[in-house]
């Protein structure tokens, strides 16, 4: 996915959210509900000495807890391929470029479930994992992320979500300038 693919995906959604929130509305705010996620994710690695971006997919899972009505706790965590089959040739290509990223984290996110349509933002700090490809080892880099999504509640134990975070290695900003990832999941609730 490119991307003006995805500034088009997340203008879209804000203004999806937008107009939902300016509709009249019975609220039927959640707490302390548990939410489990799985799903597919897009990925794309941005390398300071290529030319072009690592795309690539993968599989996502997700914990949220709701702390209140409007703060969730979450904890996530991924694992996909980047450029998995792109050819190298590592004694000229830069030792530099990963051919798979893991990331795990956890934050908060602020929700508006007083809606079917739950839209959120979120802030999340972890650790990441880059491996294979021209890499001589496995490199473990600490990042945060930003997040903004929309669930849409098809009954009160599943609903299905789409999402957009951008990542950043913090320690390596240089190297690895941008992270991002979109994915599509089905997640299931409990406890009200």
């Amino acid at each position: 996915m490119k991307a003006p693919a995805l500034v088009h995906f997340f203008l879209v959604t804000a203004s999806f959210v937008i107009a939902l929130l300016a509709l009249p509305r019975e609220t039927h705010a959640i707490e302390r509900q548990h939410h489990v996620g799985l799903g597919g994710s897009l990925s794309m690695l941005t390398i300071d000495d290529k030319t072009t971006n690592s795309l690539g997919g993968g599989l996502w899972l997700h914990y949220a807890y709701g702390l209140t009505d409007t703060f969730n706790l979450m904890a996530e965590v991924s694992s996909s391929a980047v450029a998995r089959d792109q050819q190298q040739d590592t004694d000229t290509t830069p030792r530099t470029r990963p051919a798979g990223v893991d990331h795990g984290a956890f934050g908060v996110g602020y929700v508006i479930d007083i809606l079917q349509w739950v839209p959120y933002i979120c802030v999340l700090g972890g650790a990441y994992r880059l491996y294979d490809g021209t890499l001589p080892q496995a490199i473990i880099l600490p990042g945060v992320q930003a997040g903004v999504g929309l669930d849409y509640q098809l009954t009160r134990h599943l609903a299905v979500g789409a999402g957009i975070r951008e990542h950043l290695m913090i320690s390596k900003l240089k190297t690895y300038p941008s992270y991002m990832t979109a994915f599509l999941r089905v997640e299931y609730m409990w406890g009200y």
